[in-house]
């Protein structure tokens, strides 16, 4: 116990347990946190005022570096809006193409389906006259 009673005087005493640093009274640091807020406040003051040179050249920058980021961003724009047009205009030509393939297959297949049916009319026809050439020569014969 006496251990703990002397911790506790050194506390009081203004002494923390590892003495690196003293416990300062409220009023110490109700002034200190009174500094504090006066070292501010000049600092804010010492800042240069609106009227200064140094805050419109300032401000003169800003806003021609804002300036500069609206053109790019209407020239950005303009460049997507014209590689959408540009985009479209494709698809458009490469279903016109698609489209025209399409029928010119079509025409090609019809063609051959009608190539084909003719051919198989003239076989037809060709077997049909062999046929009767056969059945007029067994009626001759027999």
């Amino acid at each position: 116990m006496g251990q703990i009673a002397d911790r506790l005087k050194r506390q009081r005493g203004g002494r923390v347990e590892n003495g690196h640093h003293e416990d300062k009274g409220f009023r110490d640091r109700l002034n200190a946190a009174a500094e504090a807020k006066k070292a501010l406040l000049e600092k804010f003051r010492a800042k240069a005022g609106p009227d200064d040179p140094a805050v419109a050249e300032r401000q003169a920058a800003r806003q021609a570096v804002s300036e500069a980021r609206d053109v790019r961003d209407v020239a950005r724009k303009a460049a997507r809006e014209e590689d959408a047009v540009r985009r479209a205009a494709e698809a458009e030509q490469r279903a016109a193409d698609a489209v025209r393939e399409a029928a010119a297959q079509a025409a090609r297949d019809a063609e051959a389906k009608a190539e084909t049916a003719a051919r198989d009319a003239a076989l037809k026809a060709d077997q049909k006259a062999a046929r009767d050439a056969r059945y007029a020569a067994r009626k001759k014969k027999g």
